[in-house]
């Protein structure tokens, strides 16, 4: 067999296999091991002058209230007709000592999922707030790192308690 078409065949092998190995984070927890190193994937933590108190119930009220929806997008050209529906999942679990906003999105058509799907569909966000002092708070929140800078403010304005609105994200 001519050696170009072995190292084509091999080529073809190893995309295949490594497509087959595939493993998105099936918790929140394995999401904030693996997002530091994921491409265009990050961690920002930052200091808040606001109460953990206060945090905790500005998460529990705009995370169900701003992204438990569902948006369609469609992409259409003269030879092609594409729709995307995609629901968002938000949760808030609160502890004495933290409190996590998870925020998951299930593509429910025009995505074919390349591995298994966790319960409430993909992470894309976890944000953790941990009390420092009477008012002060420290956040960390683990993300995609470009293309949800509307989302990103929201979530750094809900935690300052300086911009408490609902991000558009159909941008």
């Amino acid at each position: 067999m001519n050696t170009h078409i072995k190292s084509a065949l091999i080529s073809i092998m190893l995309i295949y296999l490594s497509a087959c190995s595939i493993h998105h984070p099936q918790s929140a927890e394995e999401f904030r091991q693996q997002i530091p190193t994921a491409f265009m994937g990050g961690v920002e933590s930052f200091e808040v002058d606001r109460s953990f108190k206060d945090i905790c119930a500005t998460f529990q009220k705009k995370a169900p209230q701003c992204l438990n929806i569902k948006i369609e997008s469609v992409s259409q050209s003269s030879t092609s007709y594409h729709r995307v529906v995609t629901a968002y999942n938000p949760s808030v679990r609160i502890s004495a000592n933290k409190a996590e906003m998870i925020l998951q999105q299930h593509h429910e058509s025009g995505v074919i999922a390349v591995s298994e799907v966790p319960k409430g569909g993909y992470y894309l966000f976890v944000v953790d707030a941990t009390p420092l002092a009477k008012n002060k708070s420290k956040v960390d929140i683990y993300g995609p790192t470009m293309g949800y800078d509307t989302l990103n403010k929201a979530i750094k304005g809900w935690a300052t308690g300086t911009n408490l609105g609902c991000p558009d994200l159909t941008r």
